[in-house]
């Protein structure tokens, strides 16, 4: 049995199938963007139900109540709902949404239930519709991948096409809610699918185009927070820095103090299907005394973003967003973080726009709103766009890139592990987020191979083979069998002894007759003999001219191939200096 030949080397590695998945995101984005409208129309029939005690899908606040010390009741059961869901339902839709997801992606084989699928959005609404300080971008990012996964589990598919259909859904979703396409691709690119190429990429831009294109079918259309800054001046780029630098240490308390509630949550007596509960009366208590840190707040996210609010009512109300956000999502209830980041980002920008010098005031509740998010996420990128899509303020792209670059850049110095990578560290996965080509596919099979090889004839008894080949102080375990110049197969020591022991004037192609014929081309890459040579145990590979000729021109073992990884290393280890200063000529 010989490979398929490897097809001619270029800059990416596809195949077919890549048009198959393709058409199949496009259902999965409309799918999704269907799951995000009723996510949200879940969250406003809850909100109307718990606040208002009307069945209505209108879209109201629930700082409007007139409930009085009774709001403090009102999360509670809405916890208390949710920890029953999690207990009998499905525990895998506590959380807010984006640790589960990338799990799912890195560890599950991107297979997820249909259990999620659906009791992910009905507990996310209860939470928020009951006042929980959540947005509705990680349940749907958790909804629209397991709509994904569902859909690709249909299919015969692999892990890598499951995961490309999984993040199409989770980042279709959010395009949906936020109507932010660029800034979901990015999402995907940063956070969940741990590659860059086009078999995941493509897929993920198609569904994101698609939710965007649908979105205004179901939702209103435009930025969800217009917005119009002036040109900034030069003085605006030192400002920027130090917010980012503010941003960057906020992120980072907000992280710590996250999983820090958590570990205390996790020492009470108590089963933790009761948690939300508890964490419900915290966010109850907080809403009777700030009622505009309740819910989503989307519509004051838009205020603090034009200055409307006064000094004290924003810092009062982003320290008590701030506490219930953490003791709640502590609790392990159903939410999403990133509509209460950018409250607190935009919170902090207004503080800061009283102090800060260099541009219009309106500027810092934003640039402070996306370093905050990208500093939270270590996801720069995707808080620079994500920011720029709410807005559509082409003037800010430049402070809102300089500042989440320094928040991202103060969170990677200073915390090992991010808000969305903590939660699955502490279940037993450890997650490296940097990732690159990798040095075995950027070098082909020719560049490392031994071109001088010792073959051994295939004519050639096997008795004679032993004594010639096999004995003491051989070089090698294994060696091509040759006939005629064409590569038939290889042959190592236990081959030709159990094959002598049967038939004791066999020949080495005799030997060879009934064991698959495995080789290498000179233009394949690295990545590409490594897996062949794991998935069929082998130590080494003969390489042939061609799939037709199998002529011989060298042997490739396992040990060669390290020498990618050696030539990586001394690109990243290596120090040195190719040229003086000009006095130093």
């Amino acid at each position: 049995m010989t490979p398929v030949p490897h097809p001619p080397r270029g800059d990416f590695a596809l195949n077919a199938r890549l048009l198959r998945i393709t058409v199949m995101a496009i259902v999965v984005g409309a799918v999704s963007t269907v799951a995000a409208r009723v996510l949200l129309d879940l969250i406003r029939f809850f909100t109307n139900l718990f606040f208002f005690q009307t069945f209505s899908l209108a879209d109201r606040s629930p700082a409007g109540h007139t409930l009085g010390a009774w709001v403090i009741v009102v999360p509670v059961i809405g916890g208390l709902i949710v920890g029953l869901v999690a207990r009998y339902g499905s525990d895998k839709i506590r959380g807010h949404g984006i640790p589960e997801a990338i799990e799912a992606i890195l560890f599950g084989k991107s297979k997820m239930s249909p259990k999620v699928a659906l009791l992910k959005p009905l507990s996310s609404g209860i939470v928020i519709g009951s006042g929980g300080p959540f947005g509705a971008e990680g349940p749907i990012i958790m909804t629209g991948g397991a709509i994904g996964s569902l859909i690709a589990q249909h299919f015969h598919l692999t892990a890598a096409e499951r995961k490309a259909l999984l993040v199409a859904g989770a980042t279709a979703g959010m395009t949906a809610v936020f109507g932010t396409p660029v800034a979901a691709v990015l999402l995907a690119v940063e956070l969940l699918l741990f590659e860059l190429r086009p078999r995941s990429l493509l897929p993920v831009a198609v569904a994101c185009a698609v939710a965007g294109f649908t979105r205004p079918l179901l939702m209103d259309a435009g930025p969800l927070f217009p917005l119009q800054t002036a040109v900034p001046g030069p003085l605006a780029m030192l400002s920027c820095v130090a917010a980012g630098l503010l941003c960057g240490a906020l992120s980072a308390s907000l992280s710590i103090s996250l999983y820090k509630v958590e570990d205390l949550f996790g020492k009470l007596p108590i089963h933790w299907m009761w948690w939300p509960a508890i964490g419900g009366l915290a966010v109850g208590i907080g809403g009777y005394f700030e009622p505009r840190a309740l819910g989503v707040g989307y519509d004051v996210i838009g205020d603090l973003l034009h200055n409307h609010l006064a000094l004290g009512v924003v810092a009062a109300l982003l320290a008590v967003k701030a506490v219930i956000w953490v003791i709640s999502l502590g609790s392990g209830t159903s939410g999403g973080v990133l509509a209460p980041l950018l409250m607190m980002g935009a919170g902090l920008g207004v503080v800061l726009s009283h102090v800060l010098p260099g541009n219009d005031p309106m500027l810092w509740p934003l640039v402070c709103m996306a370093a905050t998010l990208g500093g939270v996420m270590r996801a720069p990128l995707t808080a620079t766009i994500f920011a720029f899509g709410l807005t559509h303020d082409s003037n800010a792209l430049l402070p809102l890139l300089t500042t989440s670059a320094v928040a991202y850049g103060f969170t990677v110095l200073t915390m090992r592990r991010s808000i969305l990578t903590e939660k699955i560290a502490r279940r037993g996965y450890h997650i490296y987020r940097e990732y690159g080509v990798d040095p075995l596919e950027r070098h082909s099979v020719e560049e490392v191979m031994t071109r001088e090889v010792r073959s051994i004839d295939a004519a050639l008894p096997v008795a004679r083979a032993l004594f010639e080949h096999f004995g003491d102080g051989q070089a090698h375990r294994a060696f091509p069998v040759v006939r005629n110049g064409a590569v038939i197969g290889v042959a190592d020591r236990a081959m030709l002894a159990a094959c002598g022991t049967r038939d004791p004037i066999a020949t080495v192609g005799d030997a060879c007759a009934d064991v698959p014929l495995f080789f290498a081309l000179p233009g394949e890459n690295c990545r590409a003999v490594a897996t062949r040579l794991a998935r069929h145990r082998l130590e080494r590979l003969p390489v042939v001219k061609d799939a037709q000729s199998l002529v011989l021109v060298g042997i490739v073992a396992r040990s060669d191939l390290i020498k990618p990884s050696l030539a990586h290393f001394d690109e990243e280890e290596k120090r040195e200096r190719m040229r003086g200063l000009p006095w130093q000529a």
